[in-house]
């Protein structure tokens, strides 16, 4: 039973999970929410499993219509939320009436929100997950890998849990220019040392050539002295260097493998920031070690736990 109607969306509105794992070794990507915390909040404002079906909104542009009482959560960027015309602040659970609308009009601070439903938004699953990825015409709601759509419905089975919030002290904060953690890679002795002292010690900028497959930043031209290489795996948050010098984030999306060298990978965490930063925002990189970026991890699970 249908229980939103969506009246407005964009291509950057879909329908994605914790991602598509298991399956890189058929040369299909990971897919799944760029900013994967404030997915679990989401999912936690409802008492859902973390890693449930939510609505990925980037930039706005979207609008739903309550065909029955329910309730949902909504978490990650401020995009102008409104129910009806009472402004919705994000990181909050919160009922919708049959027939009141709910909008996400434009960014305020951050670029992706996450709406979640009670258990999650049925969808079909494919290669056991329902994440949207357009390039691979996998996922979304038909599995098909498209984009929502105005008219089509939503549909979920969970109960409606109490209405809470996200405490305070909990919440993501979206800087100006957030320093990103990048665990170092096996080719990172082989840049200049110039290079090295630049990556690290620089403001890039988000370039607007930027999807959910990469995102190229601009600062100073990285150079790399070691032999070319072979393909090979490519991990979540790879940081490559092609021949331009110009680093290239790799998102969800990604490719499986590839050629390019790498100064490492981003943090999980570090993603997830960088998932709300816009184009011609500014970032710097601070370089971590394994065991570090590991136990900050853990260190955050914990708050779900």
């Amino acid at each position: 039973m249908t229980q939103l109607k969506i009246e407005a969306s964009t291509a950057l509105c879909q329908l994605q999970d914790a991602g598509r794992f298991g399956v890189r070794h058929l040369g299909v990507t990971q897919g799944g929410a760029l900013d994967w915390v404030a997915m679990n909040w989401a999912n936690w404002l409802l008492g859902n499993p973390l890693g449930a079906p939510v609505i990925e909104v980037a930039l706005g542009g979207f609008s739903v219509v309550a065909e029955h009482d329910c309730v949902l959560a909504l978490a990650g960027a401020d995009l102008d939320a409104r129910v009806d015309d009472q402004p919705l602040a994000p990181w909050r659970s919160f009922a919708l009436a049959k027939g009141q609308r709910l909008t996400l009009r434009q960014p305020k601070q951050g670029v992706r929100a996450y709406l979640a439903a009670p258990g999650g938004f049925q969808a079909e699953t494919v290669l056991g997950s329902c994440a949207t990825v357009v390039r691979e015409a996998l996922g979304g709601i038909d599995g098909r890998g498209e984009a929502l759509g105005k008219g089509q419905g939503l549909t979920f089975v969970g109960l409606s849990p109490a209405l809470r919030e996200v405490p305070g002290a909990l919440r993501p904060v979206y800087s100006a220019k957030p320093v990103l953690d990048l665990v170092m890679g096996a080719q990172i002795g082989d840049f200049s040392g110039m290079s090295l002292f630049e990556a690290f010690n620089s403001d890039w900028t988000l370039d607007s050539r930027a999807d959910r497959m990469g995102i190229r930043l601009l600062g100073p031209q990285l150079v790399y002295q070691g032999a070319p290489m072979i393909s090979e795996g490519i991990p979540l948050g790879a940081v490559q260097v092609p021949p331009d010098g110009q680093p290239i984030v790799l998102l969800n999306d990604r490719q499986t493998i590839g050629g390019y060298p790498r100064l490492g990978a981003l943090t999980p965490l570090a993603l997830a920031q960088l998932a709300q930063c816009m184009p011609g925002a500014g970032v710097r990189f601070r370089a971590v070690v394994q065991e570090e970026a590991w136990r900050e991890q853990q260190g955050y699970l914990n708050r779900w736990r």
